[in-house]
């Protein structure tokens, strides 16, 4: 279709190894990847080039790749999960697709959204960019539709949390076989819906049919089992379950958290230095009162801690909440939605080991080519994971494959110079080869080379 005479194939292998090994701009992919026994027949403006091309076949190729990827691994596609993150550029300047908005870094950069579709083995399915002004509530319908259309997928679940369980995308997934579990805010909720929800009786454990009391339950023997209680609720015509859960230690976590941000809150407010701004910091715990003497402006504030604020927010604590249209057992959503913390693990795998940002580029078609080899990158790495049993983690798999160097013996072959670990023996044991014997002689590395393409 495109009258390139460059290596496509080697550009996109280049930039996806490099990422996982050696993450960092176009130019040193170059550089770096002169250490691989397969050396890249490209240059940098090939690489440039062939990003334009990689953007123009982002759906096909996001489509193939997730067919290609159930040849090599069982993919569980029946429990979906999705999430929005963003990422920063280092530039003031806003164009078509790089706009300011609610950074989750909180950086005074331009920004891009990233929306996620995540298997529940946690390896990821599909992703779109949109612009970082853009509210990501409207981001999971038309990914969704691609799901629909380019993976023959039909029936499944879909997970999310609170910021994408707008009421219109909760219709979306209650048709044609489809459901959802979204988290609810319990402090959004109604009067008599939070009443019930904090309410002290009531309360089942999960695996048992009796009934507790909150006041009952000896918090030394349950500290780390999980509670439950459930009704039906109706929003605007909308019929759904509402299932509340509550754990004594989420209870202390949360409690611990809020403690060191009182003590910042306290430290602040003596000393009048103020800086952060996050309604999750301890800003929020500081109440300042605008005082005058006969009623002018005020010249003077008065600050002291939110007493009040942080009485209502221990009201909350230990008590967690879901919605859903799924007709199985309250042990079950709950178990399916306490994986969503694997989606979280994918965006913070992509931003700290992956290095997708900040990014370099301003080209609108180039940008996206660059989380598309982002994602390619991440898809690999999540099945090399799973073929591992996810015994180790990330950091050590990256650190094990960079120092897998051997050395060249001319006529002889390739003689392993790094250390045989249980880890080098899983990645061996996994992929059927092996590199770590005295020395692996040419023909046999042209060998594994080729198992490589298969």
């Amino acid at each position: 279709k495109y009258k390139y005479e460059f290596n496509l194939n080697s550009v996109l292998k280049n930039l996806i190894y490099t990422r996982i090994l050696y993450p960092g701009s176009k130019a040193s992919a170059i550089e770096l990847s002169r250490r691989f026994l397969e050396r890249p027949n490209c240059e940098l403006q090939h690489i440039y080039r062939g990003l334009e091309v990689l953007c123009k076949e982002d759906d096909f190729i996001q489509s193939k790749l997730f067919r290609n990827s159930e040849k090599v691994i069982a993919r569980k596609k029946r429990i979906l999960y999705y999430d929005c993150t963003n990422y920063y550029f280092e530039t003031e300047e806003e164009d078509e697709i790089r706009k300011y908005g609610m950074s989750k870094e909180h950086r005074p950069n331009p920004i891009v959204q990233m929306g996620l579709f995540m298997d529940s083995e946690g390896i990821p399915l599909s992703f779109s960019i949109f612009s970082g002004n853009e509210s990501e509530q409207l981001s999971l319908k038309p990914l969704e539709r691609k799901l629909l259309s380019d993976y023959g997928l039909d029936e499944f679940v879909v997970c999310t949390d609170a910021g994408l369980g707008s009421l219109e995308n909760r219709k979306f997934n209650d048709r044609f076989g489809r459901k959802f579990i979204t988290t609810q805010s319990l402090k959004k909720l109604k009067g008599f819906l939070q009443d019930f929800a904090l309410g002290k009786d009531g309360w089942q454990l999960v695996g048992s049919d009796e009934m507790y009391h909150l006041d009952d339950i000896d918090e030394d023997m349950y500290k780390d089992e999980t509670f439950y209680k459930e009704r039906w609720i109706n929003e605007n015509g909308f019929e759904q379950r509402l299932i509340v859960t509550y754990s004594i230690k989420r209870k202390q976590y949360q409690r611990w958290v809020r403690s060191g941000q009182i003590d910042k809150a306290e430290s602040a407010i003596q000393t009048g230095k103020i800086r952060e701004a996050s309604q999750s910091s301890y800003k929020r715990l500081i109440h300042t009162e605008h005082c005058t003497a006969e009623g002018e402006t005020a010249e003077k504030s008065i600050r002291n801690l939110a007493v009040s604020k942080i009485e209502k927010e221990e009201q909350f604590d230990g008590f967690y909440a879901v919605c859903t249209n799924l007709e199985v057992s309250a042990a079950n959503i709950i178990r399916i939605n306490q994986n969503r913390w694997q989606i979280e693990n994918c965006f913070r795998l992509m931003k700290s080991e992956l290095k997708a940002r900040p990014v370099y580029l301003s080209r609108k078609d180039r940008i996206l080519a660059h989380f598309q080899t982002c994602f390619i990158a991440l898809i690999i790495f999540k099945v090399l994971e799973s073929k591992l049993h996810h015994k180790f983690s990330a950091q050590e798999i990256i650190s094990t494959l960079r120092e897998m160097d051997m050395q060249f013996n001319a006529g002889y072959g390739y003689i392993p110079i790094y250390t045989r670990t249980e880890l080098t023996d899983a990645l061996h044991d996994a992929f059927g080869f092996r590199t770590d014997r005295q020395i692996v002689p040419i023909a046999q590395m042209k060998r594994i080379c080729s198992k490589t393409k298969e």
